[in-house]
């Protein structure tokens, strides 16, 4: 039996006793927007409604992308007021991933960058086309991957490696992501719905109170660093918006490298000035201020 839902940015079908939400926007290599994550979080949660499914499975539409990350043509819209308004969703998201009682595998068919990559990262399991690249790109646009990498990655890959992904922007390839234990499994392109279908067939033979319980098991102690993620919105709340970020997406858009040393630039003339005014003993009222002749 088969049962689908109608959106606007995302399929969703329950096929088989198994969950399917595919993020239906190739032409931007399945960049994400507001209602995209409203309409993951809404699907995903329907599931809870149906226990006769034993898992559900994420993915990008197409054969380029599993997902991008956060759409620039969004994210540039975003400022301190209205930060919240993106952050809640992607926590919103997260939540609703790692809170269903069922499994849920990320079947990564390409590119899985930035928020996309995080979005991996929530899930349970991940499977990759030798195809997939796996990275997080802030760092270069003007972002910040505080809604998960920051927070699980050193747990996964290790603090290095993490810092190493994150600060360098480095990218993994779908074999090299299996290697360092960011994914579980890499299997050639063609071949990668079938080896999907093939874990979601195990999983259905397995105990579904016992994955209800071993999954919140396992989440115990990365639930303890929910206090993090509200920290990382907070931080990210100042990131959206800012001079930089803007700067940094829209060179993405426009193909061409992004000017950050301007802004080094600028705050060291700031700290210069700073600097200046304590020799001058600025930082006190005028009538007890040295002069010149000391």
């Amino acid at each position: 039996m088969t049962t689908r839902a109608k959106y606007r940015d995302i399929l969703f079908e329950v096929k088989d006793e198994v969950a399917w939400v595919t993020i239906n926007r190739p032409r931007v290599r399945n960049a994400f927007r507001e209602q995209t994550l409203d309409e993951m979080t809404e699907a995903l949660r329907s599931t809870r409604e149906d226990p006769s499914i034993a898992c559900a499975v994420i993915t990008g539409a197409g054969d380029q992308a599993f997902s991008a990350g956060g759409d620039f043509y969004a994210m540039m819209r975003l400022n301190r007021a209205n930060a919240h308004m993106w952050n809640d969703r992607m926590l919103g998201l997260a939540m609703a991933i790692r809170g269903l009682p069922i499994p849920v595998i990320a079947m990564v068919n390409g590119w899985c960058m930035g928020g996309g990559h995080e979005v991996a990262l929530w899930c349970d399991l991940v499977i990759a086309s030798d195809r997939a690249v796996f990275g997080q790109t802030g760092a270069k646009v003007g972002a910040c991957p505080t809604v998960g990498a920051t927070q699980y990655l050193p747990r996964i890959i290790g603090e290095r490696l993490a810092r190493e992904m994150i600060l360098l922007a480095r990218t993994f390839t779908a074999p090299e992501a299996v290697a360092v234990g960011l994914i579980n499994k890499c299997v050639p392109h063609e071949k990668l719905l079938d080896e999907t279908r093939e874990w979601c067939e195990r999983l259905k033979g397995h105990s579904a109170q016992t994955l209800r319980a071993t999954k919140k098991s396992l989440n115990h102690e990365s639930d303890e660093l929910y206090a993090s993620w509200q920290h990382g919105m907070e931080l990210l709340a100042h990131i959206w918006g800012s001079e930089e970020s803007l700067e940094g997406m829209q060179a993405f858009r426009d193909n061409r490298k992004p000017d950050f040393r301007k802004f080094r630039l600028r705050n060291k003339q700031a700290l210069d000035e700073y600097l200046r005014g304590l020799a001058r003993d600025e930082n006190q009222p005028p009538s007890l201020r040295r002069s010149e002749s000391g």
